[in-house]
């Protein structure tokens, strides 16, 4: 049994490696979030939605491929957020520990002295409603708490969203001509309930099958549909919005990962805000992600697959969705490794069974979670569909400096 950051030794990763053909099987990966309402649409069994307990919230989360820990306050786990690769003979250890004993094996030496790691968090999350206007910190405000700044991008995949529930949109950004003195006022009521950041913001409407690039300091309060999130490995933000859905929001998530010092200096919160990117009379045009096909469909379609880009723009990660369609088989080949999440279907995955659940009780394996090294990705990996009717759907996040997606990067 594989357990301890001792016994992941370089030998146990080579060993898990060649057993799976470059490919690792991971857990499921759940967190929970205290001020918000599961969605209940990650497939989790209904009894186990506040497994971690009522205190702790419900489970409204799931992270794939994750090497980064929960922020979730002092009650927060030892492993909470961190995903576990289960080998053949039962043992388990963590991604993150395979990482920094062998992370040359998993994502190739170029990468690990680049990087230093695996430097990218996905993740679902599935709301029933809204969830604060709130921002995520640059790289030069986190730094002062000793953090990352975040990007994220959003998908919106159509198997996860039948059901939209409360709120299918989302407040982005601030509406244009909007002044840091409205935003300081809001801040100054925080403690009189709602303090109406939400009226200087407009809301988009989430179309299932697209997604959006929201960089570190623009405000966003995401709606209720199920998101499919690559972002940078920081769990770093700050809540703007003091109340959503008649719910108080604590002050000290404005204040979480921000210096003591600046605690009650509004100057400094306000500060932390893109104002520019916050105001952009086009921020849909800046910021909406519609799916690019990674060749021409008819050429795809011929090899038994399709492949779109549905997050791309950003040297900081990258994502495709995957269709192999029923009773074909295609070698596909990537240039970096790459963890993946099927979203519809069953078949085989190099050599790898894959299905995908329709409940997963919590604690449980399942089939439907991977994490390809990059000797394999480059290799090409065979995926072949089973099914004679369902097509077999794969979402792949990949972390940074993809040159695959580099061609669609976003020149500022």
């Amino acid at each position: 049994m594989i357990a301890t950051k001792e016994a992941v030794d370089r030998s146990s990763v080579r060993q898990a490696i060649d057993r799976g053909g470059g490919v690792l099987r991971l857990e499921p990966c759940w967190v929970p979030r205290s001020f918000m309402v599961p969605g209940r649409r990650l497939k989790l069994h209904p009894d186990d939605l506040y497994a971690f307990g009522g205190h702790r919230g419900g489970i409204n989360e799931r992270w794939f491929s994750s090497t980064t820990k929960a922020s979730n306050g002092p009650l927060t786990g030892p492993d909470e957020g961190l995903s576990y690769v289960r080998v053949k003979d039962g043992g388990r250890f963590l991604l993150k520990d395979a990482v920094e004993t062998a992370g040359d094996l998993l994502l190739g030496a170029e990468v690990m002295n680049r990087e230093g790691g695996w430097n990218l968090l996905c993740k679902f999350f599935d709301n029933l409603g809204p969830i604060p206007h709130h921002m995520h910190q640059t790289d030069e405000f986190a730094r002062k708490v000793g953090q990352k700044g975040k990007p994220e991008a959003y998908y919106f995949p159509p198997q996860y969203n039948q059901v939209e529930n409360n709120f299918p949109y989302t407040f982005m950004g601030l509406e244009p001509g909007t002044t840091k003195e409205d935003v300081r006022r809001c801040l100054e009521r925080w403690n009189q309930g709602e303090n109406g950041i939400l009226n200087h913001s407009r809301a988009y409407r989430l179309e299932v099958g697209a997604g959006w690039q929201i960089h570190p300091g623009i405000l966003h309060a995401p709606g209720s549909l199920v998101t499919y999130e690559p972002q940078v490995n920081s769990d770093v933000f700050a809540m703007f919005q003091s109340q959503v859905e008649g719910r108080i929001v604590d002050r000290g998530l404005l204040t979480k990962d921000v210096p003591p010092e600046y605690h009650n200096d509004l100057h400094y919160l306000v500060g932390m805000l893109d104002w520019e990117a916050n105001v952009n009379p086009e921020f849909a045009k800046s910021n909406k992600v519609l799916p690019k096909p990674v060749r021409p469909i008819v050429e795809m379609e011929s090899h038994g697959y399709r492949e779109f880009w549905i997050t791309y723009g950003t040297g900081y990660y990258s994502a495709k969705e995957l269709t192999i369609l029923p009773m074909r088989k295609a070698t596909i080949i990537d240039s970096v490794a790459y963890g993946l999440i099927l979203t519809q279907g069953f078949g085989k995955f190099g050599g790898h069974t894959v299905a995908t659940p329709s409940m997963i009780r919590f604690g449980e394996m399942t089939q439907d979670e991977l994490f390809v090294t990059a000797d394999a990705a480059r290799r090409g990996v065979e995926v072949e569909n089973l099914s004679e009717t369902d097509p077999l759907v794969i979402l792949k996040h990949f972390g940074p400096a993809n040159p695959d997606a580099e061609p669609l990067r976003r020149k500022s």
